[in-house]
């Protein structure tokens, strides 16, 4: 980045008796400095994570919000352009593809989809927490896609680089560990602060073809997502894939069913 100073001197000459400043011709001399944008700051990196904590706890962010290519973007509701769920026409389902995140266009995460309900809407992924900064080789979870809903909950789905949780390529989860070894690594990640083993409730282990799925329920009251959370993961190429339902106490009340048929629908 340039920065111009002009500053003013008088032409004529200082022995000139006649010579005055405010009677002299002036010349202008153009004095520039340049700074190189890309040096990083000191704290760039504790920024990063501390703001990707932030943003994975489902709060709203005022720096540099981009908003992702796909239309949902608009923080429409999702009925107006999502089609209804063949398997139950009371939701929409949402199917990404690689227009929708940095890391499906640079093949970091396979394509994934869930339903949801109509209402809901999609919000803007802040671009340092997008992993769109860091692809194709990042080295911390960021966020692939954000829904929620006033009433009911919120969801998003979190990427993990297979590298920070084992040294094996394109590992199994299975590889990984077991449900308990996984949400320990990535807790923090679900609740946007921190992750007690005793605020996991149940676990369990699903199969859905060749592919393995972990499912937790946790009860997290100090949580920044909210006190009650869901989280269903798997891993495969690249990636684990984390896909997280969260919700305070009084729209878990009401939503609970609706959560649940959420985090069941998620596939990878």
């Amino acid at each position: 980045m340039a920065t111009v100073t002009l500053s003013s001197s008088p032409m004529c000459s200082s022995s000139s008796s006649s010579c005055r400043s405010s009677s002299c011709p002036k010349k202008f001399q153009i004095k520039a400095s340049y700074s190189d944008p890309a040096s990083p700051s000191r704290n760039v990196m504790s920024l990063r994570r501390r703001e990707l904590l932030k943003g994975l706890a489902l709060s709203p962010l005022s720096l540099n919000l981009e908003a992702p290519p796909h239309s949902l973007g608009r923080e429409i509701e999702v009925g107006s352009v999502l089609p209804p769920s063949p398997s139950d026409p009371k939701f929409v389902i949402f199917k990404a593809s690689t227009k929708d995140t940095p890391a499906l266009r640079a093949g970091n995460v396979q394509p994934y989809q869930f339903i949801l309900p109509p209402t809901w809407k999609q919000t803007r992924v802040a671009n340092i927490l997008s992993g769109n900064y860091c692809q194709p080789k990042c080295a911390e979870p960021w966020v692939e896609v954000k829904f929620e809903d006033e009433k009911q909950g919120k969801v998003q789905v979190v990427a993990s680089p297979l590298i920070r949780l084992t040294n094996k390529p394109n590992a199994l989860i299975e590889d990984i560990g077991n449900p308990e070894k996984l949400i320990a690594s990535l807790g923090p990640f679900v609740t946007g602060n921190t992750y007690d083993p005793d605020e996991l409730l149940e676990s369990s282990v699903e199969k859905i073809g060749d592919q393995t799925y972990y499912k937790y329920v946790l009860e997290t009251p100090f949580a920044l997502t909210g006190s009650h959370n869901l989280a269903k993961a798997t891993a495969k190429g690249n990636s684990v894939v984390l896909f997280v339902v969260s919700a305070n106490d009084k729209q878990w009340q009401s939503s609970e069913k609706t959560l649940k048929a959420m985090l069941d629908s998620f596939r990878v």
